[in-house]
């Protein structure tokens, strides 16, 4: 774990405001960190600036809170969601090509749009299934 760490990998504004202790036990840690090794780190290496996580694991507790899917990979410690600290459109969509062109290996790759002109770039890792699914959703 070179640019990320297990502390923003589990920080949650939502579950501060609401009182939701967001730990992980060991597995949801080991999963957190194969995530960065294997596509965290190298992507942020190939993007050449750091960037930011929004959501990384998520309790139950959480996950319902924020509305995450029953199935999410948040709940494993196997995704997170990122946006470049410009935090622009065109930048998040400019980090999500840099993915996609990168020959790295993920199990989900969404480019996430809020009705609010929000964007999010999605990724997920379970070494049990580096499917590529790439996609693009309206939140």
């Amino acid at each position: 774990m070179k640019y990320f760490t297990i502390e923003e990998l589990t920080r949650s504004a939502t579950a501060e405001r609401l009182g939701i202790v967001n730990k992980g036990d060991a597995r949801i840690v080991e999963n957190l960190t194969v995530l960065t090794d294997c596509l965290l780190d190298p992507l942020r290496a190939l993007w050449g600036a750091p960037l930011r996580v929004t959501s990384g694991y998520r309790c139950p507790a959480l996950n319902r809170a924020v509305g995450g899917v029953a199935n999410s990979h948040h709940l494993r410690g196997m995704a997170a969601d990122l946006v470049t600290v410009a935090n622009s459109q065109c930048e998040n969509e400019r980090l999500f090509d840099v993915l996609i062109s990168s020959g790295l290996r993920w199990t989900q790759a969404i480019m996430e749009r809020s009705r609010r002109g929000v964007t999010w770039v999605h990724v997920a890792y379970d070494p049990a299934d580096l499917r590529g699914e790439v996609l693009s959703r309206m939140a």
